[in-house]
Protein backbone atom coordinates (compact mmCIF):
# COMPACT_ATOMS: atom_id res chain seq x y z
CA UNK A 1 0.00 0.00 0.00
CA UNK A 2 1.30 3.45 -1.25
CA UNK A 3 1.35 5.79 1.68
CA UNK A 4 -0.25 9.08 1.11
CA UNK A 5 1.36 11.87 -0.68
CA UNK A 6 1.83 15.72 0.54
CA UNK A 7 2.30 18.40 -1.70
CA UNK A 8 5.76 18.08 -2.83
CA UNK A 9 7.60 21.39 -2.00
CA UNK A 10 10.50 20.43 -5.01
CA UNK A 11 9.78 20.00 -8.66
CA UNK A 12 11.79 17.49 -10.96
CA UNK A 13 14.19 18.85 -13.63
CA UNK A 14 11.80 17.69 -16.64
CA UNK A 15 9.22 20.15 -15.30
CA UNK A 16 8.22 23.09 -17.51
CA UNK A 17 5.46 25.45 -15.75
CA UNK A 18 3.92 28.13 -17.74
CA UNK A 19 5.69 30.70 -16.29
CA UNK A 20 7.23 33.39 -19.16
CA UNK A 21 10.82 33.56 -17.25
CA UNK A 22 11.69 30.19 -18.58
CA UNK A 23 13.44 29.39 -21.33
CA UNK A 24 11.76 28.21 -24.22
CA UNK A 25 13.88 24.78 -23.96
CA UNK A 26 12.26 21.56 -25.13
CA UNK A 27 12.56 18.16 -23.51
CA UNK A 28 11.13 16.33 -25.78
CA UNK A 29 13.57 14.41 -27.85
CA UNK A 30 15.49 16.51 -30.40
CA UNK A 31 14.88 14.41 -33.30
CA UNK A 32 10.81 15.08 -33.12
CA UNK A 33 11.82 18.88 -33.06
CA UNK A 34 14.23 19.13 -36.11
CA UNK A 35 11.39 17.15 -37.81
CA UNK A 36 9.16 19.48 -37.30
CA UNK A 37 11.30 22.27 -39.21
CA UNK A 38 11.54 19.66 -42.49
CA UNK A 39 9.73 21.04 -45.64
CA UNK A 40 7.94 19.43 -48.47
CA UNK A 41 8.73 17.14 -49.84
CA UNK A 42 11.13 15.17 -47.39
CA UNK A 43 8.62 16.11 -44.28
CA UNK A 44 6.22 13.71 -43.09
CA UNK A 45 2.78 13.95 -41.17
CA UNK A 46 3.66 14.70 -36.99
CA UNK A 47 0.86 12.75 -34.44
CA UNK A 48 0.46 14.20 -31.29
CA UNK A 49 -2.21 13.02 -28.98
CA UNK A 50 -3.99 14.07 -26.54
CA UNK A 51 -5.25 11.25 -23.51
CA UNK A 52 -7.71 12.32 -20.20
CA UNK A 53 -10.83 12.99 -19.91
CA UNK A 54 -13.09 16.11 -20.49
CA UNK A 55 -10.78 18.82 -20.44
CA UNK A 56 -8.76 17.67 -23.66
CA UNK A 57 -11.96 16.22 -24.99
CA UNK A 58 -13.37 19.66 -25.51
CA UNK A 59 -16.01 20.10 -22.96
CA UNK A 60 -16.63 23.58 -21.75
CA UNK A 61 -20.35 23.93 -20.24
CA UNK A 62 -21.52 20.28 -20.36
CA UNK A 63 -22.59 18.84 -22.40
CA UNK A 64 -21.07 21.46 -25.28
CA UNK A 65 -17.58 20.49 -26.55
CA UNK A 66 -15.80 23.34 -28.17
CA UNK A 67 -12.53 21.60 -29.68
CA UNK A 68 -11.85 24.82 -31.29
CA UNK A 69 -11.40 26.59 -27.67
CA UNK A 70 -9.52 24.00 -26.26
CA UNK A 71 -6.11 23.40 -25.86
CA UNK A 72 -5.26 20.67 -27.77
CA UNK A 73 -6.28 22.21 -31.10
CA UNK A 74 -5.10 25.77 -29.56
CA UNK A 75 -1.58 23.92 -28.59
CA UNK A 76 -1.43 22.96 -32.24
CA UNK A 77 -2.21 26.33 -33.41
CA UNK A 78 1.16 27.89 -31.69
CA UNK A 79 3.39 24.91 -32.62
CA UNK A 80 2.04 24.98 -36.06
CA UNK A 81 2.69 29.16 -36.44
CA UNK A 82 6.47 28.60 -35.59
CA UNK A 83 7.08 25.53 -37.56
CA UNK A 84 4.97 26.59 -41.00
CA UNK A 85 6.23 23.93 -42.97
CA UNK A 86 5.01 21.41 -40.83
CA UNK A 87 1.97 18.84 -40.90
CA UNK A 88 0.55 18.18 -37.68
CA UNK A 89 -2.08 15.83 -36.64
CA UNK A 90 -3.77 16.58 -33.32
CA UNK A 91 -5.41 13.15 -32.13
CA UNK A 92 -8.02 13.61 -29.18
CA UNK A 93 -8.36 10.15 -27.47
CA UNK A 94 -9.95 11.57 -24.39
CA UNK A 95 -13.49 10.52 -22.62
CA UNK A 96 -15.59 12.91 -20.68
CA UNK A 97 -15.65 11.33 -16.79
CA UNK A 98 -12.82 8.84 -17.11
CA UNK A 99 -9.67 8.63 -14.64
CA UNK A 100 -6.62 7.63 -15.20
CA UNK A 101 -7.34 3.75 -14.24
CA UNK A 102 -9.90 3.43 -17.26
CA UNK A 103 -7.43 5.69 -19.43
CA UNK A 104 -4.47 3.22 -18.70
CA UNK A 105 -6.55 0.02 -19.42
CA UNK A 106 -7.14 1.23 -23.06
CA UNK A 107 -3.91 2.74 -23.02
CA UNK A 108 -2.51 0.25 -25.61
CA UNK A 109 -5.37 -0.44 -27.72
CA UNK A 110 -6.82 3.38 -28.21
CA UNK A 111 -3.34 5.61 -28.12
CA UNK A 112 -0.56 3.49 -28.78
CA UNK A 113 -1.98 1.62 -31.63
CA UNK A 114 -2.32 4.72 -33.36
CA UNK A 115 1.58 5.22 -33.95
CA UNK A 116 1.84 8.39 -32.14
CA UNK A 117 5.26 10.27 -32.00
CA UNK A 118 4.26 12.08 -29.00
CA UNK A 119 1.34 11.76 -26.05
CA UNK A 120 0.23 14.20 -23.81
CA UNK A 121 -1.91 12.76 -20.57
CA UNK A 122 -4.50 14.32 -18.61
CA UNK A 123 -6.34 12.84 -16.15
CA UNK A 124 -5.76 14.59 -12.46
CA UNK A 125 -9.00 16.25 -12.49
CA UNK A 126 -11.08 13.12 -12.40
CA UNK A 127 -8.46 11.15 -10.15
CA UNK A 128 -9.60 13.03 -6.54
CA UNK A 129 -12.08 10.17 -6.54
CA UNK A 130 -9.64 7.81 -7.23
CA UNK A 131 -7.23 5.91 -4.39
CA UNK A 132 -3.87 7.66 -4.41
CA UNK A 133 -2.01 4.12 -5.32
CA UNK A 134 -4.29 3.58 -8.02
CA UNK A 135 -3.60 6.56 -9.26
CA UNK A 136 -0.09 6.03 -9.24
CA UNK A 137 -0.21 2.50 -11.03
CA UNK A 138 -2.35 4.15 -13.62
CA UNK A 139 0.37 6.34 -14.45
CA UNK A 140 3.08 4.56 -14.03
CA UNK A 141 1.81 1.76 -16.42
CA UNK A 142 0.80 4.43 -18.99
CA UNK A 143 4.59 5.85 -19.04
CA UNK A 144 5.97 2.10 -19.37
CA UNK A 145 4.21 0.98 -21.99
CA UNK A 146 5.01 4.22 -24.23
CA UNK A 147 8.69 4.04 -23.42
CA UNK A 148 8.39 0.18 -24.21
CA UNK A 149 7.34 1.30 -27.53
CA UNK A 150 9.84 4.00 -27.94
CA UNK A 151 6.88 6.94 -28.12
CA UNK A 152 7.37 10.34 -25.82
CA UNK A 153 5.08 11.09 -23.31
CA UNK A 154 4.29 14.06 -21.36
CA UNK A 155 2.42 13.89 -17.95
CA UNK A 156 0.35 17.06 -17.57
CA UNK A 157 -0.74 18.60 -13.81
CA UNK A 158 -4.59 19.73 -13.56
CA UNK A 159 -6.40 23.15 -14.96
CA UNK A 160 -8.24 24.69 -11.45
CA UNK A 161 -11.26 23.68 -10.22
CA UNK A 162 -13.91 25.72 -7.78
CA UNK A 163 -13.29 25.06 -4.61
CA UNK A 164 -9.70 23.86 -4.60
CA UNK A 165 -8.02 25.34 -1.70
CA UNK A 166 -4.34 25.40 -3.49
CA UNK A 167 -1.10 24.77 -1.81
CA UNK A 168 -3.20 22.86 0.60
CA UNK A 169 -1.19 19.88 2.10
CA UNK A 170 -4.33 18.30 1.97
CA UNK A 171 -5.93 19.39 -1.20
CA UNK A 172 -7.02 16.10 -3.21
CA UNK A 173 -5.82 17.87 -6.61
CA UNK A 174 -2.54 19.01 -5.16
CA UNK A 175 -2.04 15.56 -3.97
CA UNK A 176 -2.57 13.96 -7.37
CA UNK A 177 -0.60 16.97 -9.07
CA UNK A 178 1.86 15.45 -6.37
CA UNK A 179 1.53 11.97 -7.84
CA UNK A 180 2.05 12.69 -11.16
CA UNK A 181 5.11 14.69 -10.35
CA UNK A 182 6.35 12.30 -8.51
CA UNK A 183 5.92 9.20 -10.88
CA UNK A 184 7.20 10.97 -13.63
CA UNK A 185 10.52 11.83 -11.76
CA UNK A 186 11.15 8.37 -11.30
CA UNK A 187 9.70 6.87 -14.70
CA UNK A 188 12.10 10.07 -16.86
CA UNK A 189 9.24 11.46 -18.14
CA UNK A 190 8.65 15.14 -18.23
CA UNK A 191 5.64 17.11 -17.30
CA UNK A 192 3.86 20.44 -18.32
CA UNK A 193 3.08 21.92 -14.92
CA UNK A 194 -0.56 23.32 -15.79
CA UNK A 195 -1.21 23.44 -12.45
CA UNK A 196 1.89 25.82 -11.51
CA UNK A 197 0.98 28.38 -14.25
CA UNK A 198 -2.62 28.00 -13.27
CA UNK A 199 -2.09 29.63 -9.92
CA UNK A 200 0.54 31.73 -11.34
CA UNK A 201 -2.80 33.24 -13.35
CA UNK A 202 -4.87 33.77 -10.34
CA UNK A 203 -2.25 36.11 -9.03
CA UNK A 204 -3.70 38.30 -11.68
CA UNK A 205 -7.62 37.63 -12.25
CA UNK A 206 -10.16 35.44 -10.18
CA UNK A 207 -11.02 32.07 -10.77
CA UNK A 208 -14.38 32.06 -12.25
CA UNK A 209 -12.94 33.86 -15.43
CA UNK A 210 -11.13 31.13 -16.03
CA UNK A 211 -13.81 28.63 -15.42
CA UNK A 212 -16.59 27.46 -17.77
CA UNK A 213 -17.96 25.08 -15.27
CA UNK A 214 -16.83 24.09 -11.38
CA UNK A 215 -14.04 21.84 -13.49
CA UNK A 216 -14.41 22.98 -17.20
CA UNK A 217 -11.75 25.81 -18.11
CA UNK A 218 -13.11 28.29 -20.42
CA UNK A 219 -10.94 29.42 -23.61
CA UNK A 220 -8.91 31.84 -21.39
CA UNK A 221 -8.05 29.02 -18.95
CA UNK A 222 -7.45 26.62 -21.83
CA UNK A 223 -5.21 28.72 -23.27
CA UNK A 224 -3.03 28.55 -19.94
CA UNK A 225 -2.26 24.94 -20.45
CA UNK A 226 -2.09 25.66 -24.86
CA UNK A 227 0.62 28.02 -23.26
CA UNK A 228 2.47 24.89 -21.64
CA UNK A 229 2.25 22.63 -23.96
CA UNK A 230 3.27 24.71 -26.61
CA UNK A 231 6.44 25.75 -24.83
CA UNK A 232 7.19 21.81 -24.61
CA UNK A 233 8.28 22.06 -27.96
CA UNK A 234 10.27 25.10 -27.69
CA UNK A 235 7.59 27.73 -29.17
CA UNK A 236 6.85 30.91 -26.24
Amino acid sequence: MIAPLRVLCWLPLLVLAGCASHAAESPLPPKLIQELKVAWPKNRTIHVIFHGHSVPAGYHKTPEVKPFESYPLMAMEKIQKANPHAVMNAIVTAIGGEDSVKGAARFEKDVLSLRPDVIFIDYALNDRRMPEAQVEKAWRSMARAAKKKGVPVVFLTPTGADGARYDAPDEPLEIRAAIIRKVASEEGVPVGDVLVAWKAALKGTRQERLLATGNHPNKRGHEIAAKVIARMFGVL
